[in-house]
């Protein structure tokens, strides 16, 4: 056992923790699986079933999965003009542009936060999730800030979102650890732009395809606290603000693992990538060889995979993650 009660309740310290551990445990011999599709999918169902408890583990991929795609038809319908003056290509990228302007940059900023958590994702995903754990006893770790798991409804008290939120802000300053609501800001901004709203209430771009690209300097963001800039509440540096709210899902987190640490857990690991596995894919391969009544399972399109030191306890099914929830 990890011996959980031993340490300071910290979930995303002890969740590095085990991750760095797994680096140096494992021989780094890799297994992709056996048997077909189907009874890979027939085993992640009994697992979903049976287990005392389920961690589900979210990268990109998911909301990759559900429709929130950073290229393609979505960045042109909604980032064209931006895509035309200044070349940017996706929504990634965008969010390093060095912009002319504040103006300019608050502008492309309030149209990538809206469209990517101020909407429901184009696909019922995270819906369907919600439906194959609803009464069990779960909890989610994710990477994403795109909000999705709280708007498919599912129980704030078991969410932990370790990279912050698009709906926050925070002040430029990291000594005041406070973050803000941003949803007023960003639909005024989004007005200030151009943009209608349709029938269902959600901003499109109009008829005419005619938006401004900068916003007013009236409408910039300040910090309500100490009048300085904002930033989007999202961690690159040591400047990351880590506030009430996030601390005590850290500990949530931290608990649930300590309650469950020697019973039947499903790991299911959902659309992580290479860029953090330290935070999810690691972790959850450390937690599953400690506990031998444990099972992993890794839902990946061309990712899933595991060491091969827990192959007899592990499920890795390399399909969309959307179309392998709808079998379960």
């Amino acid at each position: 056992m990890f011996g959980f009660r031993n340490v300071v309740h910290n979930g995303y310290e002890e969740t590095i923790r085990k991750g760095l551990n797994a680096v140096k445990s494992f021989s780094g011999q890799m297994s992709y699986g056996k048997g077909s599709d189907r009874e890979r999918i027939d085993r992640l169902k009994k697992e979903l079933e049976t287990a005392d408890a389920i961690v589900i583990g979210a990268g990109a991929g998911l909301s990759t999965s559900a429709g929130f795609t950073y290229g393609g038809e979505r960045f042109e319908r909604y980032f064209f003009d931006f895509a035309e003056k200044y070349g940017i290509r996706d929504m990634y990228s965008g969010g390093f542009y060095p912009f002319p302007d504040k103006e300019t940059y608050w502008a492309w900023w309030a149209r990538h936060i809206y469209y990517n958590r101020y909407i429901d994702a184009p696909k019922p995903v995270y819906a369907h999730l919600l439906e194959l754990v609803k009464g069990k006893d779960y909890f989610v770790i994710t990477t994403n800030v795109d909000h999705q798991f709280q708007r498919a409804g599912f129980d704030k008290k078991r969410l932990f979102y370790t990279q912050g939120d698009y709906g926050l802000f925070q002040s430029i300053h990291p000594s005041i650890r406070k973050t803000y609501d941003n949803e007023a800001w960003v639909m005024k901004a989004m007005d200030a732009q151009g943009f209608v709203k349709d029938a269902d209430g959600m901003f499109q771009v109009p008829k005419t395809k005619e938006l401004k690209m900068r916003i007013p300097m009236d409408l910039l963001p300040h910090c309500p606290d100490d009048g300085s800039d904002m930033t989007v509440n999202l961690r690159a540096d040591h400047s990351f603000v880590e506030d009430e709210g996030w601390h005590k899902a850290s500990e949530n987190y931290y608990d649930f693992l300590g309650r469950h640490e020697t019973l039947h857990v499903l790991y299911l690991e959902l659309g992580v990538g290479e860029n953090t596995p330290v935070i999810i894919k690691y972790p959850f391969w450390q937690m599953t060889a400690a506990n031998l009544k444990a099972m992993y399972a890794c839902v990946n399109l061309g990712k899933a995979c595991a060491p091969t030191e827990i192959i007899d306890r592990s499920i890795y099914i390399n399909a969309d993650i959307g179309e392998v929830l709808k079998q379960l």
